[in-house]
């Protein structure tokens, strides 16, 4: 029985450190994508305020973090952004909001990119732990950047897809929703916490995931050639 309990422990730790690894990667370029895709629009506050980085440190919020650990969605200290800077400033915010999401989508892509290739020895009779544990690295990469970046398309505040709906939401409504932004916080991990929104997130992140996994089908074809030759 303890050897068993031991086994399961490791697992368990095993699990959390990849976890953690990827939150600590997903979550730094989640944020960057905020503020270099403003820099690029002519805002220049999260350059200024050091936030222009891929240090962890930067962009840490421990209970985002421990969130995107645990549900495997989460968030990290926002990036400022001054929307004033922009020539138009909702379309200037509702890009830069959009650029975080979308960064998780791309960097889900090119994990299942590497996952499908890195499957291609273990198809041949070819395997190892190390091999073994980059294919489980990419796919808590796969999984956890898709279902990070569908979660913050909610069009809900504070998340992203709230900055991206003002952009065809009339001023006054915007406005009046964004005077309960705290309560409507407050909602929203009530309801991540009794598990409201776990179906509709995961019906989404697992229709991104069908749209990847046929955009990198040329992989599956280029796998089943080597295997068959």
């Amino acid at each position: 029985m303890p050897s068993v309990f031991s086994g399961g422990m490791q697992s368990a730790l095993y699990l959390l450190i990849i976890r953690l690894i990827v939150a600590l990667i997903a979550l730094p370029i989640h944020e960057c994508a905020h503020g270099y895709a403003a820099y690029r629009m002519g805002d220049y506050t999260a350059e200024r305020q050091g936030r222009l980085t891929l240090n962890p440190l930067a962009h840490f919020d421990p209970i985002g973090t421990i969130a995107i650990i645990l549900f495997g969605f989460g968030w990290a200290k926002p990036v400022p952004i001054n929307p004033l800077n922009f020539e138009n400033p909702k379309k200037g915010m509702m890009i830069s909001s959009l650029a975080g999401p979308m960064s998780n989508i791309g960097l889900a892509f090119l994990s299942m990119v590497l996952y499908k290739f890195s499957m291609i020895p273990s198809y041949m009779g070819m395997s190892g732990a190390f091999l073994s544990t980059v294919q489980t690295f990419l796919l808590y990469m796969i999984t956890i950047n898709i279902t990070l970046g569908v979660f913050n398309l909610i069009p809900i505040p504070p998340l992203d897809g709230s900055r991206i709906a003002t952009y065809f939401l009339p001023q006054r409504i915007y406005f009046k929703i964004m005077q309960y932004e705290n309560f409507i916080f407050i909602g929203l991990m009530i309801a991540l916490w009794f598990g409201v929104l776990d179906g509709p997130i995961s019906f989404v992140s697992n229709a991104v995931t069908g749209i990847l996994d046929h955009l990198t089908r040329p992989i599956d074809w280029i796998s089943v050639f080597l295997i068959t030759r």
